[in-house]
């Protein structure tokens, strides 16, 4: 082996082994955790010093939109002129970039470089070399898929990183929207009446983790008992909180109002100082008084319950308009219907009337009272009401909060 063909086998292996070394050094960085600015400025350092290239603009994708992480020898406000949305189309593997057809911030550069992963771009990188160096011998044109290496290395480790945060932060909401929801359960009656007199079911159903559907039972003096069900306009958190807030008024003011009206006035204050006229709540409640076998009952913009009595439904319309939209309440009213033994109560939120009928169209208060027509028992009823839900569950669950509280009259 002649002494020029042995240097040039040393060169190659000393090349080789440098740009070894160069992989392990980012590799030992990325293990160490640096960070975003450490590992670009590394990947600077080896683009300059040790392959002498004079220009550089790395551009990175944060998932929505692209952004300039480093340059040199060229200004940033300059690369940010360069519509690199367009080059990624134009360029899904290396290439020169036409000098006569480019922008004029574009023709800075001689070489661009895309790195993709699982066929989504994350960066893309643009070179060029000292004026005046041929390409042909060109530090960029001698190392480019090195190049590319490089940056695929750096900006996957990146991406892999903040997937990661992103998923330790989504966890961490997770456990919160757990625990909010185990929260959120304890505020729903523990046990249902099934007494001689009187017999309950019912079912929650969020949307999400936490929702704004409310119902409630509340044992009250000389036997009576309340019904309450509510709905808070929107879903997740903020409804959450505001049912939460709604629910422990209304369980203290229940047992001090000296009768509805009042309850729903200051209800509806309640509500305006908590919400302050940007979220509304609908609501109905009754009272059950067992030795008048009476129903008294306002209804507050809520879907109207049905009362089953025999072969007639009636839908509990009377009351008022949504609290918490108005300071003064336009209008009230109260409504008082006897009981017979064996009728049935069925209050619900607007997820169940939502629910689509086979054509498509929603349910509607009318295709509840069909379903529901004929049923002699709770039982009937509560397996009515869970087939129909079920049977419009999805992989991602319901559209909608969905509850049902229904009670029988012994």
């Amino acid at each position: 082996m002649t002494d020029a063909k042995t240097r040039r086998v040393k060169g190659k292996l000393q090349q080789s082994k440098s740009k070894l070394d160069t992989l392990l050094n980012i590799t030992n960085a990325i293990n160490d955790n640096s960070s975003d600015e450490f590992l670009f400025s590394i990947l600077k350092s080896i683009l300059t010093e040790n392959l002498n290239i004079a220009k550089l603009a790395l551009f990175t994708f944060d998932t929505k939109n692209w952004s300039v992480s480093m340059t040199e020898g060229i200004g940033k406000d300059e690369c940010e002129k360069i519509d690199i949305s367009k080059l990624v189309e134009s360029f899904p593997d290396i290439g020169t970039i036409n000098q006569e057809k480019s922008s004029p911030s574009l023709r800075n550069f001689e070489i661009a470089i895309p790195v993709f992963h699982h066929d989504q771009p994350l960066a893309f990188m643009l070179l060029a070399d000292i004026e005046g160096e041929k390409m042909e011998i060109s530090p960029i044109i001698k190392h480019l898929r090195f190049i590319q290496t490089l940056i695929n290395i750096i900006v996957v480790a990146l991406e892999n990183k903040r997937l990661n945060k992103q998923e330790i932060k989504q966890a961490a909401t997770n456990k919160e929207l757990e625990l909010a929801r185990n929260m959120q359960t304890l505020l729903f009656p523990k046990s249902l009446p099934n007494t001689e007199t009187l017999k309950v079911t019912a079912l929650y159903l969020p949307h999400s983790e936490v929702g704004g559907d409310y119902y409630d039972v509340i044992p009250l003096s000389n036997g009576r008992t309340a019904f309450c069900i509510a709905d808070v306009s929107g879903k997740g958190i903020s409804a959450a909180l505001l049912m939460a807030n709604f629910q422990a008024s209304l369980r203290a003011l229940v047992r001090i109002a000296k009768d509805l009206e009042e309850l729903i006035d200051m209800c509806n204050q309640k509500i305006i100082e908590s919400a302050n006229f940007q979220k509304f709540i609908t609501l109905f409640i009754g009272i059950f008084d067992p030795e008048k076998k009476e129903l008294l009952y306002i209804n507050c913009g809520h879907q109207p319950p049905l009362l089953i009595q025999e072969e007639e439904i009636k839908y509990l319309k009377t009351g008022s308009t949504i609290l918490g939209m108005f300071e003064k309440l336009p209008f009230l009213k109260k409504e008082s219907i006897s009981i017979n033994t064996n009728d049935q109560l069925v209050c619900y939120t607007d997820g169940l009337t939502e629910l689509p009928n086979k054509d498509g169209t929603h349910m509607e208060v009318e295709g509840i009272a069909a379903i529901l027509k004929g049923k002699k028992d709770l039982s009937e009823i509560s397996n009515s009401l869970n087939s129909l839900i079920s049977e419009n569950k999805n992989d991602n669950g319901l559209d909608d909060d969905v509850t049902f509280l229904a009670a029988q009259f012994l």
